[in-house]
This record gives C-alpha cells, sequence and structure tokens, in this order.
C-alpha cells in the first residue's frame, strides 16, 4: 500500500501547473481565443462532421501532452488553451447551428454550467486560487472552468453581435469596457480571485468580437479579411509570443507563491500584471461562495 501511495505522488505535478499572470498572459489569452474563435469558423467552412473530427483530434493531443507533464510548461499549457479555444467555439456553435438553441440560450446554459463548476471547485478545494494548481485534480477543476469559459464567451460575443444588434466592433468595444471593471474594481478592493476569473471570462468575448470583426464579411459587419487569413495571422502571433515565454521562462510562479505564501502585493510593478497576482489562498479574503 505505502508503495502504491509513492507511485501515485510521482505521477501527480511536482509543482504549479499554470503561469505566472503578467502583461503577456492576457496578451497571449486574447489571442488564443481570437485565434480559436478564427481557426474553428474557417474548419467548419469545410463541414461540420469535418471540422468536429479535426478540433476533437487537437483537443485529445493537447490534453494528453499538458496532462503528461508535471509543471508549467508554457507551450503545453498554450496548446491546450487553443484547443480548448477552437474547440470551445465548436461546441457553443454547434449548440446554436445544428441544435437549434438561440444564442440566448447557449449563453445561459454555459453560464449556469460555468457557475456549476466554481461551487463545486470552491466545496471541494476551498479556494479557486491559480497558484493552487498543484494536483491533478485541481488542474482537472481548472481547464473544465477554462473549457466553460470559452463556450460561454463564444455564444456571448454572439449575442451581443446578433441578437442585441451591435455588430462584431460594437460587442469588442463593449467587452474592452467590461474588462476594465474588475481592474477598477481591485484597487479598490475587490477580492483579487473574483477579479482575475471576471477578467478571464471576459476575454473570450473581447478576442472572439475582435476576430470576428476582422474575418467576417462586410454584410455581418465584418472587415472580409476572411477566417483562414485572420487565423494564420493569430496562430503566427501565439507562436512567436509562446516561443519567448518558453525561452525567457519569466512566468514560471514562484515557489512561494506555489506553496500559499502571499504573492506580490500591489506596489511599484505597473499595469495589468498587478492586476490579480495576489491570488494565493487566504480563507479569510477568498471567501468567494
Amino acid at each position: 500500500m505505502v508503495h502504491s501511495a509513492a507511485g501515485t505522488s510521482r505521477r501527480g505535478p511536482l509543482a504549479v501547473k499554470v503561469p505566472e499572470i503578467t502583461f503577456l498572459f492576457w496578451v497571449i489569452k486574447l489571442l488564443t481565443t481570437a485565434g480559436g474563435e478564427a481557426t474553428s469558423d474557417y474548419l467548419a467552412l469545410h463541414g461540420y462532421f469535418l471540422a468536429a473530427v479535426v478540433e476533437i483530434a487537437i483537443f485529445v493531443v493537447a490534453v494528453i501532452i499538458q496532462f503528461s507533464v508535471r509543471r508549467y510548461v508554457a507551450v503545453a499549457y498554450w496548446f491546450l488553451a487553443l484547443a480548448i479555444a477552437i474547440f470551445g467555439t465548436g461546441v457553443a456553435d454547434a449548440m446554436h447551428l445544428i441544435v437549434g438553441i438561440p444564442y440566448g440560450g447557449t449563453t445561459a446554459l454555459w453560464a449556469c454550467i460555468l457557475a456549476v463548476i466554481f461551487a463545486v471547485w470552491y466545496r471541494t478545494e476551498g479556494t479557486l486560487s491559480i497558484h493552487s494548481i498543484t494536483t491533478t485534480r485541481r488542474e482537472l477543476f481548472y481547464w473544465a472552468t477554462v473549457f466553460a469559459t470559452f463556450a460561454l464567451g463564444t455564444a456571448l460575443g454572439d449575442f451581443t453581435a446578433a441578437v442585441l444588434h451591435l455588430g462584431y466592433l460594437g460587442s469588442a468595444v463593449l467587452f474592452f469596457v467590461v474588462i476594465l471593471i474588475p481592474a477598477v474594481a481591485w484597487r479598490l478592493g475587490m477580492n483579487a480571485i473574483a477579479a482575475f476569473w471576471w477578467a478571464y471570462v471576459v476575454t473570450r468575448p473581447l478576442g472572439a468580437s475582435f476576430a470576428d470583426w476582422f474575418s467576417k464579411p462586410h454584410s455581418l459587419s465584418g472587415l472580409n479579411y476572411g477566417d483562414g487569413p485572420t487565423a494564420a495571422v493569430m496562430l503566427v502571433l501565439i507562436v512567436i509570443l509562446v516561443g519567448y515565454t518558453a525561452i525567457a521562462r519569466y512566468d514560471i510562479q514562484r515557489p512561494a507563491a506555489a506553496t500559499g505564501q502571499r504573492g506580490a502585493r500591489r506596489g511599484n510593478h505597473g499595469g495589468t500584471e498587478r492586476v490579480i497576482r495576489d491570488v494565493t489562498p487566504d480563507p479569510a479574503r477568498d471567501h468567494l461562495l
């Protein structure tokens, strides 16, 4: 029995499996949301069945790679984030285009799913902190949350563009304003973990709206650059920035944060990087649900 427990421990994570939250994290996150949207839409042009097969295959490969490493690896992490962006877009679009659920219905459904994941995660682990992703179970909660945010963001972006008639650029401007709210609220004392996840959720419709604005035809309020070219540009930018982070290794979380000690406090480190760096577990501060 002792030998079995030790074997299980050896297969678990050795360190935090997600990156430190820096300004470049948000840039790459927005690019993956935009790239995932454009890539999924491009694949759908070649038939829903082919798109589903390709998206599922990419997703499965990315999951295997990410869960085979035992610490944060930039390429593995962002490959899975991009795969979820592509697959999540496909799932949300299929629920509307194939199943026939209106955008309002898919938005409400994914919002409920996300709320349930957060509730179960917090009830099970006692924190939603990204600095606590040091076990396989917590990592599963994390990626389930990421998937739900991508699907929710796709549905919400389509809802504001098509149902509320804001168009893609109008939706992008709306979500840009919304994403500034947690940054301001955090400075006024909002819980850091709540601010992080608020911003994280909104990056999806923000990036997807910009991608649709670039790629969709003029008749749909877009610039008509096409899904393929838009996806290609986004993917090139992602490869460049992820390659830089993999070499520079500046976004690896510090051991102090991983063990639950306080992260960097508000100080002279400037910008968005400070918005949600202090997300280590603190029961008095992190009571969200």
